[in-house]
């Protein structure tokens, strides 16, 4: 077993917001509402995670494309990863019919 000694790679927010293309206020609001997930450092910094950037891109296409609210944001990401947990569950549970089947991948609409 092996220890790192180096922090976990994450984004400031001006780098994560430059990242997705949206204003870093924006991105403190998204974090506030909850639809996105930040770590706060003790001088009130938020840190996000990498993983982050592809939810904060799904944001800016369901706000955009669809020009949902704030809250219908919320119902709309809950559902998606919903979705997202059963199909996985559904693939798990599905025997493999050969390697086309397994290379096959399903990628999200959102």
């Amino acid at each position: 077993m092996s220890t790192s000694l180096a922090r976990p790679y994450r984004l400031g927010l001006d780098s994560f917001a430059r990242a997705v293309g949206l204003h870093p206020e924006l991105v403190g609001r998204l974090v506030q509402l909850g639809l996105l997930d930040a770590e706060v450092d003790a001088t009130g910094r938020l840190w996000f995670a990498p993983e982050d950037l592809p939810r904060a891109a799904r944001i800016q296409r369901l706000r955009s494309g669809l020009s949902l609210n704030y809250a219908a944001l919320g119902v709309v990401l809950d559902l998606l990863d919903r979705i997202e947990v059963l199909e996985e569950v559904v693939r798990a549970s599905r025997p493999s019919t050969g390697p086309a089947r397994s290379r096959r991948t399903v990628r999200p609409w959102t």
